[in-house]
């Protein structure tokens, strides 16, 4: 089911931003602790120190799933000209599992937005097969969609993000 003009991630402007429309095809959860983010939600930085739990959905074992997790919003929401910054890359994740059991091939980075309140997202993709996905050279300036385009992943098959501000940051509009 293609995604409605009301969904989170099209009002949070994660589609558009970061990845082009695309249909949900499999569960994704993300979990920090005890708390499962859904879209839209906030987090400090202190609640996504440890990379989360994500379990994905699916049937078949043998299909493999690329989890990319990004921050769009680099370095300020209102002037994003770094974007976008990779802060976790697992693949060859079997359905049904999750990032356990998968490669991780850029290590988890926490968030730690400098200003502002910034979307980290994560896209779920879709591989032709295992070990068919690199790391890219560097977390700067990743692009979500060039990255797909590179691995031939087409377009995501599910995705979730969060609002982050620092510690003390004092919530309000994103600009």
């Amino acid at each position: 089911m293609a995604l409605s003009p009301r969904d989170p991630l099209v009002v949070g402007r994660v589609v558009g931003d970061v990845v082009d429309p695309f249909t949900r095809l499999i569960s994704l959860k993300v979990t920090y602790g005890q708390r499962q983010v859904s879209n839209g939600m906030d987090l400090r930085s202190s609640h996504i120190l440890n990379k989360p739990t994500v379990e994905i959905g699916g049937d078949d074992l043998r299909n493999f799933y690329t989890l990319v997790m990004v921050d769009p919003d680099v370095p300020s929401p209102s002037n994003p000209h770094l974007r976008e910054y990779l802060h976790w890359l697992v693949t060859d994740i079997p359905a049904t599992t999750g990032t356990a059991f998968g490669n991780e091939l850029v290590c988890y980075e926490n968030p730690r937005p400098p200003s502002g309140i910034h979307r980290i997202v994560m896209i779920l993709f879709r591989q032709l097969g295992r070990q068919t996905v690199y790391a890219p050279e560097w977390r700067q300036r990743f692009n979500t969609r060039e990255f797909a385009a590179n691995y031939n992943l087409g377009l995501p098959v599910a995705a979730v993000f969060f609002n982050c501000q620092k510690e003390n940051g004092c919530g309000g509009r994103r600009t």
